[in-house]
């Protein structure tokens, strides 16, 4: 989860590293470091963010034509100085940078301490960068063929860059289950672990698969397998915009993102749903249409925000194309020997495409003949690449760490899929298509009208911003907003708070209201909704403070709630794209109130990419 940078060729490196660097920084800000060769290999790191090592570095000589940079997240070692990278090699010969882990460094760091090898950190790199070193002495190799036999033998995830002092004019990648491209310039050449960092100075890039190595020197890029086989790498043209990763005047990207919402929920549908022509296309799906018209299970697999966007698919697919759904968390389905056949479709949910579990479920997945449909944002991202057929959402970059715009898509192309398929096996019949096409048609309109909530909702939030727990209730299609609510809440204000279904309540949950707790109740016009009343009588009997998101011109709720919010009405199977809108303000206007950084929470990295 860490962010990875690098860059030879004519400019100065250093600059071009911090700015990548800082575009990174949501993949993990516990440290940061640089690497620059010219004639000497000078490492600097430095605990905390990009800004604090740029701070360190100012009177440093950081003049170099190649170099390589990393935002840490920490896995092995705890975050300061030591364990940040990059990491040199005993001999201070060799450095190197790592998103990854190496599940058997333990072994392996036993072996190099006895081979001489001294450490300063408790990072498993450090352990990979001296197994190159150990193998260049051995076998008095080449530093890329080191790399290449070192490969054989660490065991787990890694995308890495490697310099040696010895070859001052070359630069060494490679990954396996890491996230890695390269950025192809005129005579240079820019790495990191997405292209954020190299839309600025290029729009052509390479996606570098598992087990390959890439070699830069004298201009030129070759990559070939762990096994030595020469690839030809596949050019792909960026379709990303430079003022998509900025903050366009907004004082956080989260903010941004959630304001971006009727944008992207309309760029999800855009040439899929054609409503004067009366007919939905999703294209990825084309070529495996009778196998999801016949599928006897769909098995949807995802991890955090995206599992509530699965659990959102659940009753769409259900209810729309009546196919019986299971939603897993991709961190568990490996793990429990699932019962998967080749009559099965699983659909695999992720933001950035390089989620390890959800990959680690795919492989498990393909290895018993399921068909594997993905739905990510990133184009040429590995689960896009992993998976038989699948959908892009099309929300462009969400830099935020907790994602907003990327749920609402997720939920559009998921919506979208389930339409399509129940029409084509005759449970949604064409007069209920066609006014479910013409109410999404309307959703970014509905979702700008709920953006407006957002000065309101700022003031309910100055009220609840020191409170210690939050629950959300929700019923049906309301239930997983609940928990996206919940999530959204913890993972930036660091509020405890949980998501239930609301008649779950009664079995638990109401022993911990009272006249302190405030409950936030999604209690939109839907088949549930005299339930719902009847659970916010039982919360305002015990005092609880109710905040209650309602269909506009409800009359019956509000004399019940502290407060209210008021979402435009939309149909029952479409309201979590419009409902999730007001939870999404108040979790961020709370965590803004409260000091929080909430583009870079605590602990948090954006792309969870380690198991």
């Amino acid at each position: 989860m860490c962010g990875i940078v690098a860059y030879i060729g004519h400019r100065e490196a250093c600059p071009i590293i911090l700015k990548g660097l800082r575009r990174l920084e949501y993949r993990g800000y516990d440290s940061a470091g640089v690497a620059l060769l010219n004639g000497a290999l000078n490492v600097y790191k430095k605990k905390g963010k990009v800004n604090d090592l740029e701070a360190f570095i100012a009177e440093k000589d950081t003049h170099a034509h190649i170099g390589m940079g990393h935002t840490r997240w920490a896995t092995h070692g705890e975050p300061n100085d030591s364990n940040a990278h990059p990491h040199y090699s005993t001999s201070e010969r060799i450095a190197i940078i790592h998103n990854g882990i190496i599940e058997n460094y333990a072994a392996l760091k036993t072996h190099l301490q006895k081979q001489g090898h001294v450490f300063q950190s408790d990072t498993d790199t450090e352990v990979f960068v001296n197994l190159i070193e150990e193998i260049q002495k051995q076998n008095s190799c080449s530093l890329e063929e080191a790399v290449r036999l070192a490969l054989h033998e660490v065991v787990g995830a890694y995308a890495i860059v490697v310099l040696s002092k010895d070859d001052p004019g070359q630069l060494i990648a490679a990954r396996k289950g890491s996230p890695l491209v390269i950025g192809v310039g005129k005579d240079e050449f820019f790495l990191a672990s997405d292209a954020t960092p190299i839309i600025e100075y290029t729009n052509e890039v390479v996606y570098v698969n598992d087990y390959e190595i890439a070699v830069i020197r004298d201009g030129k890029l070759d990559i070939r397998t762990k096994e030595d086989v020469q690839q030809t790498p596949y050019i792909q043209k960026l379709e990303m915009e430079l003022d998509s990763i900025e903050k366009g005047g907004y004082e956080h990207f989260m903010l941004k993102e959630i304001f971006e919402q009727p944008r992207s929920i309309l760029d999800s549908m855009r040439g899929r749903l054609e409503l004067e022509a009366g007919h939905l296309n999703m294209g990825g799906i084309r070529a495996y249409e009778r196998k999801f018209v016949n599928a006897e299970r769909i098995i949807i697999v995802a991890c955090g925000t995206s599992w509530h966007a699965g659990l959102v698919a659940e009753y769409l697919i259900e209810d729309l194309a009546r196919i019986p759904v299971e939603v897993e968390y991709a961190s568990e389905f490996r793990y429990r020997n699932p019962i998967i056949t080749e009559r099965d479709i699983v659909l695999a949910i992720s933001q950035s495409g390089e989620t390890a579990d959800t990959l680690a479920a795919i492989e498990l997945a393909k290895s018993k003949g399921a068909t594997i449909f993905g739905i990510c944002n990133v184009v040429g991202s590995s689960i896009a690449r992993a998976t038989d057929a699948g959908a892009y959402t099309h929300a462009g970059p969400e830099i935020g760490v907790a994602s907003t715009k990327a749920f609402t898509a997720q939920v559009t192309v998921l919506t979208l899929l389930a339409m399509i398929v129940g029409h084509k096996r005759g449970t949604l019949t064409d007069s209920k298509l066609r006014e479910l096409m013409v109410e999404l048609s309307n959703i970014p309109a509905k979702v700008e009208k709920a953006l407006l909530l957002n000065t309101e909702i700022e003031q309910i939030s100055e009220i609840f911003r020191d409170v210690p727990n939050f629950l959300y209730l929700g019923r049906g299609y309301n239930f997983p907003v609940a928990l996206e609510g919940a999530l959204k809440l913890k993972e930036i204000s660091y509020i405890h708070a949980e998501g239930y279904p609301a008649a779950e309540m009664k079995h638990g949950p109401i022993a911990l209201i009272d006249e302190n707790m405030p409950v936030v109740v999604i209690a939109t016009k839907d088949s549930s909704y005299e339930k719902v009343v009847s659970n916010i009588q039982e919360v305002k009997a015990r005092k609880g403070r109710i905040i209650a998101v309602v269909t506009e011109g409800d009359t019956v709720i509000p004399p019940m709630a502290e407060f209210v919010i008021e979402v435009p009405a939309t149909s029952e199977v479409l309201m979590p794209l419009v409902s999730v809108i007001p939870l999404q303000l108040l979790s961020y206007h709370i965590a803004v109130l409260r000091g929080c950084n909430v583009d870079q929470p605590r602990n948090l990295a954006k792309s969870v990419t380690v198991e």
